[in-house]
């Protein structure tokens, strides 16, 4: 999906969706950062998203090791294992 935003400005969902983390870390320039919220500004799809994301990150901020089965640590550390080999 695209939204037009004027002239050469456009911004699909598929690249608003990258620029998440760095718009919620605040590290977007002032430009990108302009760009970013006129595109939230007519897109629902990706404001929910945006949403969603800062809910995980809220919720996924309270747990800690002890909150996770063994099973889910082990998995979460294999999966971080791959992911470095991966590089």
């Amino acid at each position: 999906m695209k939204f037009s935003l004027g002239r050469n400005q456009d911004v699909a969902c598929q690249q608003a969706v990258e620029m998440v983390t760095d718009y919620l870390e605040d590290i977007l320039e002032r430009g990108e950062k302009q760009r970013f919220e006129k595109h939230l500004s007519v897109c629902p799809h990706c404001t929910e998203y945006l949403a969603q994301v800062r809910e995980t990150i809220r919720l996924a901020g309270r747990l800690t090791p002890e909150d996770l089965s063994q099973p889910m640590r082990e998995a979460f550390t294999d999966l971080y294992r791959r992911w470095h080999a991966e590089g």
